[in-house]
């Protein structure tokens, strides 16, 4: 049975305080690119009482995707937009999901993210996630980015941290992995990348700016 929206409330309340969830009610989150990062980094946004995520990707859920985002075998070819739009109803029934099945370009950058406050960086390609900054950067100064740099591999995942890069921009990772070059990505360590993205955009909802 699904609780009522009241219930839900109050259960977020009980471990955050009825200030710190009506910051992050309010907050509007938006996540581009729904795989290893992004797919981990939007559920732990919902489950921490996020009222507003807006989930952007063009591509399906395949079977190399499984071993490190959030998505089921029954869940292969569907569009991941929709695939995490059902699995976050299930886990926080009251966020509102807006969806975007589609791949940013610098063109469409500005309408895309206009009405989200913190947007996170979760791309694979690195020439997406140069352009995504850049984007944000020249369009929005204003907004918080967390992006990310470096998860690959089985080093300690120790080595993965969050610091303020300049300005609005956040940077998760260890800055030095690359997945092109050896054992590639592993579910755990891209995991706390994801986990650490997600913390700093519960931190900047919080109002705090320090990572």
């Amino acid at each position: 049975m699904t609780p009522t929206r009241e219930e839900m409330r109050r259960a977020l309340e009980a471990r955050h305080g009825a200030e710190l969830q009506a910051r992050f009610d309010a907050g509007r989150v938006a996540v581009c690119g729904l795989g290893g990062l992004g797919s981990n980094a939007a559920i732990a946004l919902a489950r921490a009482g996020v009222g507003h995520l807006h989930l952007i990707d063009f591509d399906r859920v395949d079977l190399s995707n499984l071993n490190r985002q959030q998505y089921t075998a029954g869940q292969l070819g569907q569009y991941k937009t929709d695939a995490l739009r059902d699995t976050l109803g299930q886990i926080a029934p009251y966020c509102a999901v807006r969806t975007d099945t589609l791949r940013v370009t610098e063109e469409n950058l500005a309408d895309l993210l206009a009405e989200d406050e913190i947007i996170c960086e979760c791309f694979d390609r690195a020439e997406a996630k140069a352009m995504l900054v850049s984007g944000v950067l020249e369009r929005f100064p204003e907004k918080p980015l967390v992006a990310a740099s470096g998860m690959a591999g089985l080093g300690s995942a120790n080595t993965i941290r969050t610091r303020r890069a300049f300005g609005r921009l956040y940077l998760c990772g260890d800055e030095t992995s690359d997945s092109a070059g050896g054992l590639g990505l592993v579910s755990a360590r891209v995991l706390v990348c994801a986990a650490h993205q997600a913390h700093m955009v519960l931190r900047l909802l919080a109002g705090e700016t320090d990572p």
